[in-house]
């Protein structure tokens, strides 16, 4: 068993490009859920501790503020490594994704979710890579087998997209309970 000397021997560990960056993050989060834990929970008079409503997220969040606070210390004294922001440009890269869906959920209640997931569906594919007509006639099937799915079989209620107000009064109702 090694005995730590120093304080940077106790956090001493092997850092990965980016970790920096990560640990701030996870202490940022940690603090915001922190400080507003006390408008998001409550704590019962004449309850038993381990049975409080609050005990449980407050118990969490300080763990995760306490364990945040130590992975940014061990950051802090561990050496350098080169690439940290070619790491943290593949994060973005992955929030993109974040975003299509954002958009893709903002959109739906305009156009419908029948349309929006078999235009979300072709884009994404292309997005990705996939551009003969193959695939994306397979993505805009995959979208309209999943609409069908969730709405015929699994009765999903999504709300019906504002365009389709303009139909038909009989196509309206088909593609508000169906599509």
């Amino acid at each position: 068993m090694i005995k730590a000397q120093t304080l940077q021997d106790l956090f001493k560990r092997y850092r990965r490009p980016g970790d920096l960056f990560y640990s701030c993050v996870c202490l940022a989060f940690s603090l915001f859920l922190a400080v507003n834990l006390s408008s998001q929970t409550t704590w019962a008079s004449g309850t038993k501790l381990l049975a409080q409503p609050a005990f449980w997220p407050y118990a969490a969040v300080i763990t995760m503020v306490g364990c945040s606070t130590l992975h940014l210390i061990s950051s802090f004294v561990s050496p350098k490594l080169d690439g940290r922001w070619q790491e943290i440009g593949f994060w973005f890269k992955s929030v993109e994704f974040a975003g299509w869906f954002m958009i893709y959920v903002i959109i739906v209640p305009q156009l419908g979710y029948f349309p929006t997931t078999i235009i979300f569906s072709v884009a994404l594919s292309y997005r990705l890579g996939y551009r003969s007509t193959k695939f994306l006639g397979s993505a805009a099937l995959f979208g309209a087998v999943v609409v069908i799915v969730f709405k015929s079989f699994l009765q999903v209620k999504v709300p019906g997209g504002a365009v389709y107000e303009y139909l038909p009064n009989g196509l309206r109702s088909f593609f508000l309970t169906y599509l």
